[in-house]
């Protein structure tokens, strides 16, 4: 518990107060009221960051659901060779994200470079290969999630629907999905808060680039803080509507998918 108050509550509110202050260190802090928070939504580069990591989390968050929960399928199958294709899948999980950004950088510019582009010649190429990189490093791990709900339905509930007529698809949609939804819940959590904090592939994929046209919330509220002179306070500031933002979020998704859950 100490631990926890010296290395987080005590740093959490440090960073509260200091949103509303005006300092260069954590010991020089002067008082400015609601300054730093009107200077933020008159800030056109945290308002299209903020447009930018929504869009993002949004589609990020369908594709890696999506082709997860249809990898998992697959793996409860019974293929030959199933143990090894889950580790094939989760070890990109396993990478670091500056890493990752780099490998993928290289990957791009190299195929872009026949068309006389590179990533950063569009902030579209930057968000579909944002939204390419981080499926690539989540899909596995959601995939090992699902499978474990998958492999938790009891078989008696499809038996009884083969013998009622079902089709494959009825199945799909009337017993496998709502009693997957504890999966869901954990697997559509993570990826939404993932979407939302993710800093360190988009500083290393696109750094913002181009004109930070591809600049996330996350790697805003580091430029701001660090690149910009006198706008420690703003920065902070952004920190904490960030804080609200992704908590508000992800309550309000835990809340919808919880209510769709199957008691069993």
């Amino acid at each position: 518990m100490l631990a926890f108050f010296v290395g987080f509550i005590l740093p959490f509110i440090m960073g509260i107060y200091l949103s509303f202050c005006e300092f260069t260190t954590v010991t020089d802090g002067k008082f400015v009221g609601l300054k730093n928070y009107i200077k933020v939504f008159q800030d056109a580069t945290f308002l299209h960051s903020l447009w930018f990591t929504v869009l993002f989390t949004i589609v990020s968050v369908i594709a890696i659901n999506v082709l997860a929960f249809a990898v998992a399928m697959l793996m409860t199958k019974g293929i030959r060779g199933t143990n090894v294709f889950r580790t094939v899948f989760f070890m990109p999980n396993l990478i670091g994200g500056i890493v990752l950004g780099y490998i993928w950088q290289l990957i791009f510019n190299g195929i872009l470079q026949y068309f006389s582009r590179t990533l950063t010649y569009s902030p579209k190429y930057g968000f579909w290969g944002l939204v390419i990189l981080i499926c690539w490093q989540q899909i596995g791990y959601m995939m090992i999630i699902y499978i474990a709900g998958l492999q938790s339905i009891p078989g008696d509930l499809y038996e009884a629907a083969e013998i009622d007529g079902c089709t494959k698809r009825q199945t799909l949609f009337k017993i496998t999905i709502p009693m997957s939804m504890p999966s869901i819940t954990i697997c559509t959590f993570l990826t939404l808060t993932n979407g939302f904090k993710l800093f360190d592939q988009n500083l290393a994929l696109t750094a913002g680039q181009p004109s930070n046209k591809t600049e996330m919330l996350a790697l805003n509220i580091f430029s701001t803080f660090y690149s910009r002179v006198g706008w420690e306070g703003v920065g902070q500031a952004k920190a904490v509507i960030f804080f609200i933002i992704v908590v508000a979020i992800a309550l309000i998704q835990l809340r919808l998918t919880r209510s769709k859950e199957v008691q069993q």
